[in-house]
């Protein structure tokens, strides 16, 4: 039985629902490429600064069986190179690209938004998550439901033609407060979600945080129950698209998710797991599924959990 795996997301068609994660390979025009020669349905850039932006000394990431803990400090080299990236991905495009954007000011997630826009990604995601720096305990504008409105009221004038999409952080008190309020700022959808925490990990032998950061984001096997109760709550009370990003390891983890009602399926470390090879995998994984449970495509099953 041939299976269509191809899925609609904010008007944009992916041949199949698996994209890679911003922060995993999505740092050149050739890295991102063969991430889609490697099975991926699309791709999203590392989080793009107007400006080069530094990351945290090393070390910055620890895998262990059932996590990874990073504090990379999302580095990047401003906007410049990334104009010269996405226009040599997109003059060899064969998969949709989402440009991921972040900044410390609100002002400044509209100008980088614009200038990327000319670029004509498919999607722009906007993460949320960096401290704002005009505020005076420099809390991220993902903890609140005003600053996380404002950050999409003001990429939305800027970009017009283009849908946008907010990444959401589970590290809030009411994650559907937030979700409600950028909604109705005019997102046209969410990434569900950036990494849990902050966490922290212990040398026993010299007694210090293993990070040189101390603490960092936790992403991994572990928080996939995690994203699919996020997911879940996000479908049943918005209907907005939805890219289901956190401890997706296996087509059947994909499956789980486009059933709690996601469209689209980030997939991070599980690259460390399983290789770069994972995309094939998993896309493989999710048609031996839909074929074993007579599912003929795959957008039939958005959304059906049963609860």
């Amino acid at each position: 039985m041939k299976i269509d795996l191809s899925v609609e997301f904010c008007g944009v068609r992916f041949p199949n629902p698996l994209v890679l994660a911003s922060g995993i390979l999505g740092v050149t025009a050739a890295s991102m490429a063969n991430v889609v020669r490697h099975g991926a349905g699309g791709v999203t850039t590392k989080s793009l600064w107007l400006e080069a932006h530094m990351g945290h000394p090393n070390p910055v990431i620890l895998t262990t069986e059932h996590f990874m803990i990073n504090a990379v400090g999302v580095p990047d080299a401003g906007i410049e190179k990334a104009k010269e990236e996405l226009a040599i991905y997109n003059s060899m495009k064969k998969a949709p690209i989402i440009a991921n954007i972040i900044a410390g000011r609100k002002s400044d997630y509209g100008q980088i938004a614009e200038e990327i826009a000319k670029l004509n990604p498919d999607i722009i995601e906007v993460n949320i998550s960096c401290p704002n720096v005009e505020d005076e305990l420099g809390k991220p504008f993902a903890c609140s439901r005003d600053d996380a409105a404002a950050v999409t009221r003001e990429v939305k004038r800027r970009v017009k033609k283009i849908p946008v999409i907010v990444k959401l952080s589970p590290n809030v008190t009411s994650l559907l407060e937030i979700a409600k309020s950028v909604a109705d700022a005019g997102a046209d959808g969410f990434c569900a979600l950036n990494t849990w925490g902050p966490g922290m990990v212990i040398d026993l032998e010299t007694r210090q945080p293993i990070l040189a950061n101390k603490v960092g984001g936790v992403s991994g096997p572990a928080t996939k129950p995690l994203t699919i109760k996020a997911v879940y709550d996000l479908y049943r009370a918005t209907k907005l698209p939805i890219i289901a990003t956190g401890g997706m390891m296996t087509g059947e983890d994909a499956i789980e998710a486009l059933m709690a009602g996601a469209q689209l399926v980030g997939v991070g470390t599980a690259v460390h797991y399983r290789g770069i090879e994972v995309f094939g995998k998993m896309r493989d994984e999710m048609g031996k599924w839909c074929t074993q449970h007579k599912v003929k495509k795959v957008e039939e099953i958005i959304g059906t959990l049963k609860y």
